[in-house]
């Protein structure tokens, strides 16, 4: 259960003496500013929840899931908050694997660290007579490179063993024929139902049909269910007895509220992360002091990027060009609003930043991916950014399962 606990965050006006005159006044419109202060007050929620002290919740749970692809376990963390107990976990990443050995929440799981071409029912014969599931769920999300050769997907045994090393859908639906579970549900991201991937989808859906299974194609932004942060990713959700309904959306923004007075605002990124901002969780790598862009990121607003600097925006002295770099190029945060999607690899200038001019910390990009603050992640820290970005926002899928 999420906690929350409302207090002051207090952003130091120094963070954004660089700004220009005319972009830092539409900021601060949305606050109280004081002159006579060195900070900017904004009240906010301290938002979060733990797991590790709530294994007994789910210890008994007869509707159990084996997790596939499971990094640090955004899915699996998602089942057991959904009441689904996991009995198993994989993935081909040791720091991965070792992050869920870790965590008490998973301690009654066996956990892979293997490939899972190398994995058969026969592997779980004895997890599945121990934990003798009522219902069982396969859940996972294959990576995705594959998409553009079409028939990676036909449920011809052949096909599905593909020995393509990157058709790793084919081989989660390979699983998913010899453990024939209750239901099952494959993650992956939004670019999958691109007009290029038209065939490769068809032959994906053909596969699930043929395997016994009535499904839905869900997208889903994790925005919409709870999670401070834009990520669009695409559930294909199947059950052999068949879908009701899809998923329903717990938040929305100020017109959808208009119509359906049941959902709630979108989370501010700030109820997150705002409590992790002090001295005690100071990280030596978030520093960009002396760096090639460190000037030009103090001087962007927050909840902007370096279009800020251009002549589009009426920068009196534009440092770059409109439309020439990536979008999330010194990206900032902005307290107020939902985060952008966190990846796992950023490169050195890629956001979302720190409102205050600064990269996020490990437990800021976790508490934007909703992971537990309980939580404990192993490996380096370019090791645990990846398994952060990598991950499904648990309380994406707690709402959605």
């Amino acid at each position: 259960m999420i906690s929350t606990k409302t207090i002051q965050y207090k952003l130091p006006k120094e963070s954004l003496m660089l700004v220009q005159e005319p972009q830092i006044r539409l900021f601060e419109e949305e606050f109280k500013i004081s002159t006579k202060k060195q900070f900017i007050g904004i009240d906010f929620n301290q938002r979060g929840y733990t797991v590790n002290d709530k294994v007994d919740l789910i210890i008994d749970s007869k509707i159990q899931t084996i997790g596939f692809f499971s990094g640090a376990g955004g899915l699996d963390i998602g089942s057991q908050l959904a009441g689904a107990k996991v009995i198993s976990s994989l993935d081909f990443d040791r720091d991965s694997v070792a992050t869920m050995k870790a965590n008490k929440y998973f301690a009654h799981a066996a956990h892979f660290h293997k490939d899972i071409k190398e994995m058969y029912a026969k592997d779980y014969k004895k997890i599945l007579k121990a934990n003798n599931p009522e219902k069982l769920i396969l859940v996972g999300g294959p990576p995705c490179q594959p998409f553009s050769k079409a028939g990676y997907w036909v449920t011809h045994k052949n096909r599905l063993g593909s020995e393509d090393p990157r058709n790793m859908i084919g081989q989660y639906l390979r699983i998913v024929e010899e453990l024939k579970p209750d239901g099952f549900l494959l993650e992956n991201v939004e670019s999958l139902l691109h007009p290029k991937n038209v065939q490769a989808v068809a032959d994906l859906k053909e596969a699930i049909d043929k395997l016994g299974y009535k499904f839905i194609v869900y997208r889903a932004d994790a925005l919409d269910f709870g999670v401070p942060q834009k990520r669009k990713r695409i559930f294909f959700i199947a059950s052999k007895k068949g879908i009701v309904g899809e998923p329903i959306k717990t938040h929305g923004d100020e017109l959808e509220i208009l119509v359906n007075k049941n959902l709630l605002p979108h989370e501010r990124v700030i109820d997150w992360i705002g409590k992790f901002d002090s001295d005690k969780y100071f990280e030596e790598e978030e520093l960009t002091t002396g760096k090639t862009y460190d000037e030009e990121l103090k001087q962007i607003p927050p909840g902007q990027n370096y279009f800020a600097l251009t002549e589009r925006s009426g920068h009196p002295n534009p440092k770059f060009e409109a439309n020439k770099r990536f979008w999330n190029f010194l990206l900032k945060l902005h307290p107020n609003q939902p985060s952008w999607t966190i990846a796992a690899q950023p490169g050195p200038w890629v956001g979302p930043f720190h409102w205050n001019n600064r990269r996020l910390r490990v437990p800021e990009s976790a508490a934007i991916q909703t992971f537990p603050e309980d939580y404990h992640f192993v490996g380096t820290r370019r090791s645990i950014q990846k398994q952060i970005g990598n991950a499904v926002p648990s309380e994406t899928f707690k709402i959605a399962a």
